[in-house]
This record gives structure tokens, sequence and C-alpha cells, in this order.
């Protein structure tokens, strides 16, 4: 993004053109940068609340002093792990280490990040397909494509500008492909749309790839040389028929077949998945399935080709290697001996100083709350009051708190509400650092605005907390995001996700660096790829075939919840909890004030229901709430949909999670309905 900068003032914000990414485009988001912080505005200093509940501006050594006296006394009284912090994929990868390094090497507690709701579930099946978290596409591989497959992906709403990649694609043969259950905006403007079943997608992939086989459709030289555990998985999917596929997956024989025939026919087919697989009760393995069909057909490492998970977050992927929390700094096991010794020789201290352990995962860290075991919570930048599952839950959490710290550019957040201490802190516009995206590609920040006074950024926060807590020579090193970020590239040495050769400066002005890049090579290519050779970062550098019979979904449909709940994006303007594009006037100007949910035609007229009317949903987390119904013959007759961007959605949301991942099952609720009078005012409260 270029900014255009007049007497500290924002006037224009424009795409770059010619960056690898986006070349000129963006969408409206992007665009309405210079809106930020010019609606909704902060008092740049932090504020703790007092005994008569009222907030207290107070200076920001106050501020760190306070936050480290509290952490460092419920330490004391309750134990290491009676604190905790959540971040987000929103933060620079300095801010991640340093959120890290003083919480898990320091505090020695837990740090979990909201990137758990959206990407942990590729994170895990890349370790155990690829032996590393490494997706291997270059977003290039858009335009190379003659066969484009989304699964649960609806770029079109949600990724603008990778969906500008395939309109970009110059062949005029080329195929799109969307697999979802719903009609959804992409689904529209594909050429083949395969309504699977709601948590379906897994038993599906196990019969297209039984089909394939079957057909002789696979590329046994590929396999062969590349893969292992080929043949068990040959053997696991014998009974996966097309005939139990209707019932499972809900699609008819001559469907899957003319789906398999397509992936056989194309020469370049790439599989691009999102939160619809993501976010499920069995989503590692269903991800895994989507690998193993670009494997078995040798559809991955070439352009236009592989399994590619599409990132939720603009430096998510900064977070899963860089927040030192399911890995150590750059990536590796806490346990592992040689990369404890790498990554403290890297950081200049001793191996006691390091986190032992991987962190409590998000849900275990809102269960310690509600549980008592946990006192205090750190959040970063992130909204759980409204983007948590069931977040009735992270409601009765907050309640419980001693010291529960919000750092964010706005106060008015719903999770800011009964916070007893508020950092707030500068958006990007004004501060600096690293972004890594969905493609490893490394791209700086840099400030384009001035900083007023006492505005501070989410990193000199972090450090201030950690002076103030007495780290000392523990932070020497860490004075500035860029020195940070040498530490980050210590730490990264010999590591799949190398970036030693990488420096501040190249960064600056530049097109972006994909990982690998290592000291001493020379950058050729903007958009490199992956498993060009076929090795992959096993042991045996060959990837594997992973596998496990569908599991009982934990929440059916059932007699008194016989409707499914499902959820996603609303339209192109909004970004998940509305806290930035709630100042955007022309984003608001189109967008609904009030939660709403599609229901289909059928079910509509059945229920006496009418567009606009309100409806109350029940789910079979215990909870209800109210959305106005929008009829639209895109959703299924069983079926509902409603947007994440308001409160409601996840408050019917289920407590449900991949027993892998951890990441929560949001895409299906069972629910029942009835019509209700007035709106969300009224009832969004009662249970």
């Amino acid at each position: 993004m270029d900014f255009y900068v007049e007497d500290g003032r924002i006037v224009k914000v424009l795409p770059t053109k010619g960056y690898p990414v986006n070349d000129g485009f963006c969408c409206i988001k992007g665009l309405s940068l210079d809106k930020q912080q010019t609606v909704v505005k902060t008092s740049p200093l932090p504020k703790i609340r007092q005994a008569d509940g009222t907030m207290k501006e107070v200076s920001w050594d106050e501020g760190f002093q306070h936050v480290a006296d509290q952490l460092t006394a419920l330490q004391e009284k309750y134990g290491r792990e009676s604190v905790a912090g959540i971040s987000t994929g929103q933060l620079t990868m300095e801010e991640f280490a340093i959120f890290g390094h003083v919480m898990r090497n320091y505090l020695k507690t837990n740090v979990d990040g909201n990137t758990r709701l959206c990407m942990a579930t590729a994170v895990v099946a890349h370790k155990q397909s690829y032996g590393f978290d490494a997706p291997g596409y270059t977003l290039k591989d858009l335009e190379l494509s003659d066969t484009i497959v989304f699964v649960g992906a609806n770029p079109v709403v949600a990724h603008p500008i990778l969906w500008r990649r395939v309109k970009l694609n110059p062949d005029p043969n080329k195929k799109v492909i969307v697999i979802d259950p719903r009609e959804s905006e992409t689904a529209m403007n594909a050429d083949y749309w395969y309504p699977v079943r709601w948590k379906g997608d897994l038993c599906l992939f196990y019969t297209l790839a039984n089909v394939l086989i079957e057909k002789g459709w696979v590329n046994e030289d590929y396999i062969a040389a590349h893969t292992e555990g080929y043949g068990e998985f040959k053997e696991f999917v014998k009974d996966f028929t097309l005939e139990k596929a209707q019932e499972t997956a809900g699609l008819a024989p001559e469907q899957i077949l003319e789906l398999a025939g397509l992936i056989h026919e194309g020469k370049r087919v790439s599989f691009w998945w999102t939160m619809g697989v993501n976010q499920g009760y069995e989503a590692v393995r269903t991800a895994q399935a989507i690998i193993n069909i670009a494997l078995m057909t040798g559809n991955i490492g070439r352009p236009g080709t592989g399994a590619n998970s599409i990132t939720g977050q603009c430096n998510a992927m900064g977070s899963r290697a860089y927040s030192n929390t399911a890995v150590l700094y750059a990536g590796g096991d806490f346990t592992n001996p040689a990369r404890r010794t790498a990554v403290a020789n890297a950081l200049g201290v001793d191996e006691s100083v390091l986190a032992e352990k991987p962190t409590a995962t998000y849900n275990q860290i809102i269960e310690g709350i509600n549980e008592g075991r946990i006192k205090g919570l750190w959040i970063l930048c992130t909204n759980p009051r409204h983007s948590w599952t069931n977040n009735e839950t992270f409601a009765e959490a907050v309640k419980k708190l001693e010291l529960f710290v919000v750092q964010d550019i706005y106060d008015t957040i719903e999770s800011a509400e009964h916070c007893t201490v508020f950092f707030p802190v500068v958006p990007g516009i004004k501060k600096e650092g690293t972004y890594i995206n969905l493609e490893r590609r490394l791209s700086g920040m840099r400030p384009c605005l001035p900083r007023g006074e006492n505005e501070i950024s989410d990193y000199e926060a972090v450090l201030g907390v950690g002076r103030a807590l007495g780290m000392g020579e523990l932070l020497k090193g860490w004075e500035t995001p860029k020195d940070c970020f040498e530490l980050m590239k210590k730490c990264s040495k010999g590591m799949p996700g190398d970036i030693t050769g990488v420096t501040w400066e190249m960064l600056e002005n530049s097109r972006g660096v994909q990982w690998p890049f290592r000291e001493g090579e020379t950058l050729t290519e903007d958009q490199r790829r992956l498993y060009e050779d076929g090795n992959f970062f096993t042991p045996s550098k060959k990837a594997q075939f992973k596998f496990e019979a569908p599991r009982e979904n934990p929440m059916p449909l059932t007699e008194e919840f016989p409707y499914l709940l499902n959820t996603g994006r609303g339209s192109v303007g909004q970004w998940h909890t509305q806290s930035r594009t709630r100042e955007v006037q022309f984003v608001e100007d189109v967008s609904a004030r009030e939660a709403y949910l599609y229901i289909n035609p059928l079910t509509a007229q059945e229920k006496g229901i009418g567009e606009n009317d309100f409806l109350r949903v029940h789910s079979a987390n215990g909870h209800s709430a109210v959305f106005r119904a929008r009829i639209s013959g895109h959703v299924r007759e069983q079926e509902l949909y409603a947007p994440i961007h308001y409160i409601e959605c996840n408050k019917l949301t289920p407590s449900i999670y991949d027993p892998y991942s951890k990441e929560p099952s949001y895409k299906a609720t069972p629910v029942w309905f009835e019509k209700a009078e007035g709106g969300n005012g009224h009832v969004s409260d009662q249970n």
C-alpha cells in the first residue's frame, strides 16, 4: 500500500503497482485506511479501573508498573500459570516475539493467539504431512492452474485479492470448482459447484481418493518417489464407496465421478481450502484428505498445483512461527535439545530461560478462567467477547478475572467493556515491523504517520511491562522491533523457514521476500514455491499420507434441534468483529445494523417467515439470539447461514474442537428457531 501524506494526514491510499501479491489492486478495507481512528478516537493514555468502577487515566509508566505488579502478585498467590495472554494475527512478527519472550520465557505461563481460531488446523496438517508448517505455493499458481478447486472457501468475499488472481488466469479453458454446502458468492461465479453435505467433506475426499485409485488416475511414479503410507491409505479408502457417499457426503455417484474426472483431466490442478475446512471437529484429517489427493495425483510442487491453505489473517504465519507459543521461535519442539540450544544461543540466554512446553490452547485458557485456575488475562488487539466460539463463556470468564488487560486500537470493542486495564496502542500506519503472508512472504510495515504525544506501539507496550517486571538483561537486544527482527533471523538459521538472508532494509520499498531465503543467497525470483524437487521436511524427506476413520459428529442434528447453522463472511467490506470497519461510512451505509441470517424460501414459507422478520434462534449450546431473516435460495432447506460480524452469531456456536489442532467447530451448530417480536436489543442478553 502507498500512503500519500500531507501535513500529518493521509490524503490518499493506493495499492502498490508491481507488488507481487496485489499488483495495484486492493479491497475497500485497505483503501479505507485513511479513515482509521478518525471517527472512534481513543485517548493515548492507559486507563485503570478504580474501586468505584470508573476508569482513570494514568501515565504509561504507572500503567506498566500496575500490570507488572498485578501479574507478579497473581503468580505468587496462585501459581505460574494463573495468568495468560491471547494475541492476534494482526500484530507484527516482532510484537509476537516480544510478547512470547515476556509471557512464555520470563513469566513461564501461557499465551495463545486468535490464529487458533483460523489456522491451527492447517498448521497441524502441514506439520504431520510435510514435516513442517510450510505451505508450498505462491499466489501466482492461481494464474497458472487449469483446474482450481476451492473447498470451504469463499474468496470472492473473504479474499478478493486472491480471487483477482483467478480472474487474471489467462487459460480460456480453465475450470473453477467449488465444494461448499452453501451456494456462496464464489460458487455463483464457478464453473462447477458441488453442494457437499455439511461436514461431509472428509467422506467426500476419501471417496474421491478411492475412485481415483480404482480408475488408475494416480501418479504412481510420484507416489513411489516422494510419499510414504500410500499402501495403507489405498486399503483404507476401499470402504468409501460411491453408494455410501450419497448419504455421508450428500453427493450423487455421478457428481463424484464428474469431480474425479475433472481432477484427472487437469494438467495443473490446485486445491485451496480455508475456514470451511479448518473450523471443524475433524478438521485436520479433512485438510490432510485434500493434501492426500494432491499427493496421489502428483499435483504438488509444480506451477499451478498444490494443496494450499488460505490464511485467515494478515500475519497469521508470523504468529505461527514466531510467537513462541506452540513451537519455539522459527519452529521446532520445546523439548528438542538441539533446537533449545540453537534458540538460546541466538537470543544470548541460558537454555533455562526458554519456555519448556507448548502453551495451553485458547479453549484451555478460557476454561481455566471459568474453573478458577487463571486469574489474570492480557489480550492484544483481539475481541474474544465477540469472536470466541460460544462467546457467553468468555463473558462469564471476564467476570472472574482479577486482572484483565485489553490492549487495542479502540476502547469501544466489546471485550474492553469490563477490562480492569486498557492499553491504547497505535495502528499499523504509525508503527514498524514485519508481516509474513499466506505464501511465506515477508513484507515490511513502516510508519506513514508521525506519533502524537503519549502514543506508543504494541511492541513498546509489551517492552514497557517487561521492564517493569524487572527483566533487565533479558531485554538486551530487544530494544526496538529492528533489534528483535535480528534475533528472530538468528533463531531461523538452518530451519525450513530460514530468513537469515533477509535484511530489515531490503524489506523497505521492496517486493517482499518469501522464505526460505538464507544468508549468502541471491534473490532471483519474486514468487517461489516449495517442494519442486519432491523433497519435504520429514526425516525421510517424503510426504506422509495421513488418514483416520471419520469421527462421530459430537453435536448432530436432532428432533429438538433439526436445523444446521453455518457461519462465515457477510460482505467484502466487513472484517471480523467490525472494530475497524465501523469507521468507514460507505461500508456502514451498505451493512446491516442488526444481526441477520439467510434462510431458504421453502423453510421460510413452511414456518410463516417473511423477509426481515425477526427470528429467535435457539442453539444446542444452551443460548439463543435474535436475527433478521433474509430469504435466499443460496442456502438449503435444513440450513441457516449467519455472518460472523455480529456478536449474536458466536453466541450460538459450540464449545467443540478438533482433537489435534484445538480449533473450534464454528460451521455446524444444531439449532431451532421461532418467529420473534422486536429486535436484538430486547433479547440478545437472554438465554
